[in-house]
């Protein structure tokens, strides 16, 4: 299949409160956003016509805006009506959902309080973020070469588009050596999550993952699964895992809203077996977002 930048392509995109055409979403290249990455943004899923969590998703944009001193000029409500007549305008009913605050061009220094706060929605068809005929065998992930930083150091509560710096050197780094992601630590050494999604591991029929300490980011989806495995009366173990540790792990997973469901067959040396858990948890995820259970 041909590559089709993003940036060329036909369909509207919501911006500052109106509809514009794809290709005219066009931002200055003075953008404070551009400079210093004053931006915050949401990954979100529209499955058979309905966005799966959409105000939790729009509640951590604005949470998120807020931790890097900037307001949406919009309420929660404005942005989810936005968020779905723009699938609508573009006539999707299963699409990836963009939407995205930033700083804007009106002054380019590290203090930017003269600077206008821009928002935008884009929605596109997804497939499978990882490829469909071996997500279910399982992917392969090395050790990333950079970690997660401490919450004293960066706003790692927030959604920011500064933090995936790091996530994009990672993966080129993982795909570079033939992996399909990345598993980093964080700042202390303990396990963290992948390059955009979070992590669990299984170990005796208990799953165990890291906690939202700072480490990681809370996804939605982890939150989710987290709802999913207590419904279910499974046990989990929430605490720092060290990387020794995965030896003794027979199963592990990705979730995320791009990976939805992910499992894992080896992090480096250590290789894993995806199982009932992780298998009947990527089925069950499947169905809960399209409205099947």
């Amino acid at each position: 299949m041909a590559f089709v930048p993003i940036d060329d392509r036909d369909g509207w995109i919501w911006f500052d409160g109106e509809f514009v055409p794809w290709r005219e979403a066009r931002v200055h290249v003075l953008t404070h956003a551009l400079h210093y990455a004053s931006s915050v943004f949401e990954g979100e899923r529209m499955y058979n016509g309905q966005i799966f969590k959409l105000t939790e998703h729009t509640n951590r944009l604005f949470r998120s805006a807020e931790v890097l001193d900037f307001q949406i000029p919009f309420t929660v409500a404005q942005i989810n009506d936005a968020c779905k007549e723009t699938c609508a305008r573009n006539g999707l009913t299963d699409a990836y959902v963009r939407p995205i605050a930033f700083r804007g061009s009106e002054q380019v220094s590290v203090s930017a309080q003269q600077t206008r706060t821009r928002v935008a929605i884009a929605v596109w068809d997804w497939p499978s973020y990882f490829d469909p005929e071996t997500k279910a065998k399982g992917i392969r992930l090395c050790w990333a070469p950079y970690k997660r930083p401490s919450p004293e150091t960066a706003p790692t509560e927030a959604k920011a588009a500064g933090l995936y710096m790091i996530g994009t050197i990672n993966r080129h780094h993982a795909e570079a050596r033939g992996y399909a992601d990345a598993m980093l630590l964080d700042w202390r050494g303990f396990v963290a999550e992948a390059t955009g999604a979070n992590v669990f591991f299984v170990r005796d029929g208990r799953l165990i993952t890291p906690p939202a300490d700072g480490a990681i980011l809370n996804g939605i989806t982890r939150q989710t699964v987290l709802e999913m495995l207590a419904a279910r009366g499974l046990e989990v173990e929430v605490r720092h895992i060290r990387p020794e540790e995965l030896a003794g792990f027979s199963e592990c997973f990705l979730c995320g809203t791009a990976a939805e469901i992910t499992p894992v067959s080896e992090i480096g040396d250590d290789r894993f077996t995806p199982g009932e858990i992780s298998l009947s948890l990527m089925d069950e995820y499947s169905r809960l977002v399209r409205g099947q259970i």
